[in-house]
């Protein structure tokens, strides 16, 4: 960027003080909130961010500096809950991401889960995807979470969205498209889980282990990630 376009120490001083009102309104709403989704909580949040965004982006074209810090937008989150104040029901939506990483080992479970059925029909061990379908009409899915690695399995993200309803679904109501008709202001809480954030840590873990400084902008993302480790405002939501 020029020197022309460069915003001045004035500007970039009163983007400062922005962030500090919005701190403060932030702190306040907090302080007097009157339930667990208080929108105006939610609006001094989305305030806080904006503000905080515009003061990194002032300060790093003036002076080329980054916050330690970074305040997720209102778009990386769900919107604010409006389902039933008392719900009578509720759906529980669990998404679970693996790799064959060990083919061979994968097919030999299915062979042997075969053959304990003894069952003279066609094989369906042969092939990967009839030895995944064996494995998981056997298996619970959480029994396979935790045991994936003796399956042949490696572990990926994973995410579960607890949501809201008035009554339960009619039987087979649902089953055709099950994850199609979900509404995000209907999530009671979510919590995600993400190799991606374990990966990031360890890799500013062996950094520091070297002797070397932490680079700002590598403060910046473990910070944020850090925060992901923990389920996204189960208390709130």
């Amino acid at each position: 960027m020029s020197d022309a376009a460069q915003p001045t120490a004035a500007e970039v001083r009163a983007a400062a003080e922005a962030v500090k009102t919005a701190l403060d309104r932030h702190l306040a709403a907090v302080e007097r909130r009157s339930g667990e989704d208080d929108p105006a909580v939610y609006e001094a949040f989305n305030q806080l961010a904006a503000a905080a965004e515009v003061y990194d982006e002032l300060l790093y074209d003036r002076y080329d500096e980054v916050t330690p810090f970074e305040i997720p937008g209102a778009e990386d989150a769900l919107p604010p809950y409006t389902g039933p104040e008392e719900p009578n029901a509720l759906s529980v939506l669990i998404r679970r991401d693996y790799a064959v990483a060990e083919p061979q080992r994968l097919l030999a479970h299915a062979q042997r889960i075969e053959a304990a059925d003894d069952d003279d029909g066609a094989s369906a061990s042969g092939t990967i995807h009839g030895a995944l379908g064996l494995l998981f009409g056997e298996f619970e899915p959480d029994e396979i979470a935790s045991r994936h690695k003796e399956f042949g399995l490696e572990e990926g993200d994973s995410t579960l969205w607890v949501t809201a309803a008035d009554e339960p679904a009619d039987p087979g109501e649902w089953l055709e498209a099950p994850f199609e008709q979900v509404d995000p202001q209907q999530v009671v809480c979510r919590f995600d889980v993400s190799a991606v954030f374990d990966d990031e840590i360890d890799d500013v873990d062996d950094e520091d282990d070297d002797g070397e400084d932490l680079e700002e902008d590598d403060l910046d993302t473990d910070l944020d990630e850090d925060e992901d480790l923990e389920p996204l405002d189960a208390d709130r939501r």
